[in-house]
């Protein structure tokens, strides 16, 4: 459920409307160009940048922060905060109108980001806790599809708004509804979310105190975490090979309203249709890989999604050349979204599941996630910054595509010899081995 209530940040305000309502209210006639610390910058290419330096934020606070869950095993605690945290900044860009008061967008957009992915760290941190390692590729796609379920719900309540603001009185303000939105998103994430946090189980106190002081013990404990990696072979490759596949997956995920709006010159309200499209085949993506990493295994299935990610870098590639020859490539877009939307959910969950049961067993769980969550939001700050300094160096987003495929090209590569050495030793996907 906490799936249910968080991934309206994810639709609303990272995929659809905020996005392109950023685009929209802050590009110009000229070069896009928008003045923000009194440097100039592509309008696209700051969000890009804010985002980057949201996630770096995230990467160094989470070692800290769940260091300190595990000592006084309060994560719950720390769960309701982010929430929290998330949940009214996403209401907050309800004052964002345009350049004017362009650091309302950008501030809280970070903090929003802030919120919602530190408390992913805690959230993701209980799934070993309530699920056996046999149920938790169904569970962990449960959830993202739960999730899927939930923002469209919400992504459709918004439509009305947005398609219809003579209904509410909003027609004499064009920023009314898609601001409406924000404040939406934060309300549906805050109230559902107390179904999650009325329910977890709250942790248990570590037994003993930690060495250190308990600001730096959080890194200490990412460097434990880091030197048993090296004796868990399997584990240790699928890691490396998870941060450059996800650090393409979570760039497409975050700019693929910027690219459809920007580059592809798609109105608002087809942009939002398509990418709620892609959230309901997506629903169907999660159970879908589930049920096929039960029949041939989690690295067979996540090889084969990869290569289909790389296939859809050369197809948005591709779809830009279209468009910029002047000719109609909506009809494309519609067909590489719904290939997104198939695979999108299902690469996460199982990636996700996968690590936990790749885990050796342990008490500290939220330190094992946390270092995944770190080597995620890595490959994010990466991914994103270098997507918008290709973008402002060459002027097109098309190029940044073809970065992007490199890094799924990388992952497939790792991927493959951790698949080489389980075949090697002989196990399956939910058991690890050290030398």
């Amino acid at each position: 459920m906490y799936d249910w209530a968080n991934s309206v940040y994810s639709l609303v305000i990272t995929s659809t409307i905020f996005p392109a309502y950023y685009e929209t209210v802050t590009k110009n006639n000229t070069n896009n160009e928008v003045t923000f610390l009194g440097r100039h910058f592509v309008n696209t290419a700051l969000y890009n940048y804010a985002l980057g330096i949201a996630f770096l934020i995230v990467a160094i606070m989470s070692p800290v922060l769940s260091s300190i869950a595990d000592y006084k095993g309060n994560k719950k605690s720390f769960l309701r905060f982010f929430c929290f945290l998330g949940s009214v900044s996403c209401s907050l860009l309800f004052f964002f109108k345009g350049s004017g008061n362009l650091w309302v967008a950008i501030v809280c957009s970070m903090i929003a980001c802030i919120g919602f992915w530190n408390s992913l760290v805690f959230y993701n941190s209980y799934l070993p806790e309530i699920a056996a390692p046999e149920d938790r590729d169904r569970v962990s796609a449960k959830g993202f599809a739960r999730g899927y379920v939930g923002s469209v719900i919400l992504q459709l309540v918004c439509f009305v708004f947005v398609f219809k603001p003579d209904w509410f009185g909003m027609q004499n303000d064009a920023t009314m509804p898609a601001r409406f939105s924000f404040l939406l998103v934060g309300a549906w994430w805050f109230g559902f979310a107390q179904i999650t946090l009325n329910r977890m189980p709250k942790g248990t106190p570590a037994a003993f105190r930690p060495e250190n002081n308990i600001f730096i013990n959080g890194f200490i404990e990412l460097k434990k975490v880091f030197n048993q990696l090296k004796t868990l072979l399997i584990l240790k490759r699928f890691l490396l090979a998870f941060f450059f596949y996800n650090m393409g997956v979570q760039t497409i995920m975050l700019v693929a309203a910027l690219f459809g709006s920007k580059q592809l010159k798609l109105p608002t309200e087809k942009l939002i249709i398509t990418i709620l499209i892609i959230q309901i085949v997506a629903i169907a993506g999660a159970h879908m890989m589930a049920k096929l990493s039960e029949k041939f295994g989690n690295f067979q299935t996540l090889l084969s999604v990869v290569i289909i990610w790389i296939l859809i870098c050369i197809g948005a590639y591709e779809i830009a050349n279209i468009s910029e020859s002047g000719a109609n490539a909506e009809m494309y877009f519609y067909i590489l979204a719904a290939v997104v939307g198939l695979v999108m959910g299902g690469i996460q969950s199982l990636s996700r599941s996968s690590y936990s049961k790749l885990m050796p067993v342990t008490k500290d769980t939220t330190s094992f996630f946390s270092f995944y969550d770190v080597t995620e939001k890595i490959g994010i700050v990466i991914g994103m910054f270098s997507f918008g300094l290709i973008e402002e160096l060459t002027g097109s987003m098309k190029n940044s595509v073809l970065v992007v495929m490199c890094f799924f090209i990388v992952g497939f590569i790792i991927l493959y010899f951790a698949l080489a050495k389980e075949k090697q030793l002989g196990l399956s996907n939910d058991i690890n081995v050290a030398e």
